[in-house]
């Protein structure tokens, strides 16, 4: 083939060289508008693991590239006056010129011809004029090419809150060095990493607001990196900040941080008679924010993968069908860890109440990527040491694993952070549970967890999902909940019960689960009501828009059952508030179209859910807690977002709440939510902190790692599991046991059950760990 590369940075140089090493037939040209010698940035920073990608393409230029890493395996963070460190990290840093001129030596030895100082306006032009069978476009995240063809590619470039600085220092660090710096604007952070023998990268970003509050924007380059030396003086020991992007004048040299994916990667062109495709690759096909530091990674593996393609497809089509296949969903993952670590540091405020040695963790685990074990297997040592110091702040003495860690409510105290999900089982008879319940919620308070909740209860007949739904509207009722409630009381499991009222409104007189879900009853059907007159789909019932009295009529029924629920015994209290029921039809704009006091703002949209629960708060036990649920995102154009989620769980708050169960979306069928593991934690996270309410976390949360890491970083201070404690009522014990840890209660009938297993799991890692050594010692 005869191929052309558009940009002569890492994802350009690298794939010339692999389809030169692939084939020396092959006729490879890579064009760039730069000198050899010039580069904008300072060092980059690849992982071990890239490293050994590397090390499989081409050893050779793995092997120059790793003999011109600084390697290190350390991160420190300074913050508020404090350093925290810990190792395991395993992290390299070279500097982007020298990675360039190596991979520009390489490319000179297989024979790829390198084309400097020439800015290429017309990709078409010089593709004919090479006569080219495949065009790489690598030119950067300014990338024209991507510009040119955007009805193909469909770049989605979304500039980023913070502004950032990128500089260099002769402050040679030891380690990955975080350094954070409040001004009387607001935070400053510092990401610096040593990647020669006498530089270092020093990287400075702080949010827009802050940047502008202190006049950098009218700042001189000179001024505003002399700022940034002031600022940060106490970590570069009279070392000075440079710059070498001098082509760019004044304030320009802050950037805010482009976000770019594209929905395909591949365009086919006409050119010189033949359709010649035109394939994206590097920082023009995706970015990642520097602080995960993976945009080097990502070019240089495109080029791996692109490279590899064409090595098992015969067909040019099918390889670049396959590149973008694999390629696509590979940065996908990368781009979702990277838009967590990136809001992270866009919030520094809102984790500024952390004592250091919590914020530490929150910064280790900010991508959602890294775990609480895979903390372990970095730094045992460290990590031991944090669960002592979480131990302390919960008052426990033993120093268990996060998720057992007690916790107190008013005057409730839950053993663990682990709570079983209300989750419809539509085993109810005329809202009555039966004894499927006792069994269903009594294994599970057998199970370990701290608490079990029952499903949305109904306070009304008309207010049930389904016929199958239970209710807390008579005595009868209130007594076979009671049965249940006494039975978890009763067990010596330890574990506490929880009831969660809620009315189904317009999403009401639905097919059970396993039926037709959320869709009308194909006969029986009551009556719905909601905030306005919205259908949940085109086929559910036009709900009638409650009136004033409706409204007290309701709010009396949920205060009726909050009573009964008293009466019952039930440990905690929970108002339904999300998934598009009742209350959250005011809650969320796409459903209440009112014009009267309780439509239009998020305040009036909030008045009569903190209306219900105002009442039902004033007849609950003051010592008991009381929770409310809600949609934190309806993930549909004009629904609310996570900053009305804020605002929400504020108003809640000031009307006595104690926690918010973060859930999102099921508001309304145009929903899209972005799916993920724990992908509605980072809802958890901002409202707990920001609010400074307690909050749990649901959705996808599936093992005890997500539940560590969650507890540990102050994410969240309980975690609800559903799916999982359907499969495994014994879920927490069972968890607790791959751990090996011995800080949970098993019951004491099952005593014999636990010494088997932990020993069965003691004798699986035993062998595991044989096994490992032995493939080490082959390798």
């Amino acid at each position: 083939m005869r191929i052309l590369c558009l940009g002569g940075g890492p994802a350009g140089l690298y794939f010339a060289l692999l389809m030169k090493l692939q084939n020396p037939a092959n006729e490879v040209t890579v064009v760039e508008r730069n000198r050899p010698f010039d580069t904008f940035g300072w060092g980059v920073v690849l992982s071990d693991q890239t490293l050994g990608n590397l090390r499989v393409a081409d050893p050779v230029s793995a092997q120059l590239i790793g003999d011109a890493f600084n390697h290190w395996d350390d991160v420190e963070v300074f913050f508020k006056g404090r350093s925290v460190r810990s190792g395991g990290h395993g992290f390299c840093g070279i500097g982007r010129k020298r990675l360039l001129n190596i991979l520009q030596e390489r490319c000179i030895e297989l024979g790829v011809e390198l084309v400097f100082e020439t800015d290429v306006q017309d990709d078409q032009a010089i593709a004919a004029k090479y006569q080219a069978d495949l065009v790489i476009a690598s030119d950067g995240l300014n990338s024209r090419i991507r510009n040119r063809y955007a009805d193909t590619f469909k770049p989605d470039v979304e500039l980023r809150a913070c502004r950032f600085v990128w500089l260099g220092t002769h402050k040679t660090f030891d380690a990955f060095t975080f350094a954070f710096e409040q001004t009387e604007h607001g935070w400053f952070a510092a990401h610096a990493y040593k990647f020669d023998d006498n530089t270092s990268t020093f990287i400075v970003e702080t949010p827009e607001a802050v940047w502008k509050a202190h006049g950098l924007d009218q700042m001189s380059q000179e001024d505003g990196i002399a700022f940034c030396e002031k600022l940060f003086a106490k970590y570069l020991d009279g070392n000075a900040l440079m710059n070498n992007a001098t082509h760019v004048r004044g304030s320009a040299i802050w950037i805010r941080f482009p976000r770019v994916v594209c929905e395909r990667w591949v365009h086919h062109e006409s050119i010189g008679g033949r359709q010649v495709p035109i394939v994206l690759m590097g920082d023009a096909a995706h970015t990642a924010h520097f602080s995960i530091g993976s945009g080097t990674k990502l070019a240089l593996e495109d080029a791996i993968e692109l490279s590899r393609c064409f090595a098992q497809n015969t067909d040019a089509d099918e390889a670049l069908q396959a590149y973008e296949a694999v390629r696509s969903v590979e940065v996908l993952k990368i781009q979702n860890a990277a838009r967590n670590s990136t809001e992270w540091f866009e919030n520094v405020d809102r984790y500024s109440g952390m004592e250091a040695e919590q914020f530490f963790y929150s910064l280790l685990t900010r991508s959602q990527r890294i775990s609480h074990e895979n903390l372990r297997v970095r730094d045992a040592s460290w990590l031991q040491g944090y669960e002592h110091w979480l131990a302390k702040q919960a008052d426990s003495k033993p120093a268990p694993p996060p998720m057992l860690l007690p916790l107190k409510v008013r005057d409730l105290q839950l053993k663990n952070r682990i709570v079983v999900s209300p989750m419809a089982t539509y085993s109810a008879i005329d809202g009555m549970p039966q004894d499927f319940h006792l069994v269903h919620l009594g294994a599970r308070a057998l199970g370990g967890a701290a608490m079990v909740f029952v499903e949305m209860t109904s306070p009304c007949p008309e207010g049930r999902i389904t016929p199958g739904c239970p209710g807390l509207w008579n005595k009868t009722q209130m007594t076979a909940f009671q049965r249940i409630v006494d039975f978890v009381h009763a067990s010596g499991a330890g574990a506490k019960i929880g009831m969660q009222l809620g009315h189904s409104g317009p999403k009401g007189s639905t097919q059970v689960g396993w039926e037709d879900p959320d869709e009308p009853l194909l006969a029986g059907n009551w009556p719905l009501m909601a905030a306005s007159a919205v259908a949940y789909g085109p086929t559910n019932q036009i709900p009638q828009a409650m009136t004033r009295q409706d409204m007290d009529n309701i709010k009396a029924e949920f205060v009726r059952s909050t009573r009964y629920a008293a009466e019952a015994g039930f440990d905690w209290l929970e108002l339904h508030c999300a998934h598009g029921y009742l209350l959250s039809s005011f809650i969320t704009p796409l459903t209440n179209l009112r014009t009267d006091e309780y439509g239009g703002s998020l305040e009036n949209r909030c008045r009569y859910p903190l209306e219900v629960f105002s009442a039902m708060r004033a007849v609950w036990p003051a010592h008991l807690p009381m929770s409310v649920r809600i949609s934190a995102h309806d993930w549909a154009p004009g629904g609310n977002t996570a900053d009305d989620a804020v605002e929400m769980a504020r108003l809640f708050k000031a009307a006595g709440c104690d926690f918010i169960d973060v859930s999102s979306g099921q508001t309304t069928r145009a929903a899209k939510p972005v799916y993920g593991r724990m992908y509605q934690t980072p809802f958890a996270d901002r409202i707990r902190n920001e609010v400074g309410i307690q909050t749990i976390a649901v959705g996808a949360i599936s093992e005890v790692d997500h539940v560590n890491s969650i507890i540990a970083a102050g994410r969240a201070d309980l975690c609800a599991i559903a799916r999982p404690h359907l499969a495994d009522p014994a879920w927490t014990l069972h968890e607790a046991a791959k751990l090996q840890s011995r800080h949970v209660d098993w019951p004491q009938p099952y005593l014999s059950g636990r010494d088997q297993l932990y020993r069965e799991i003691s004798k699986q890692k035993e062998l595991l760990a044989a096994m490992d050594s032995a493939q080490a010692a082959i390798k």
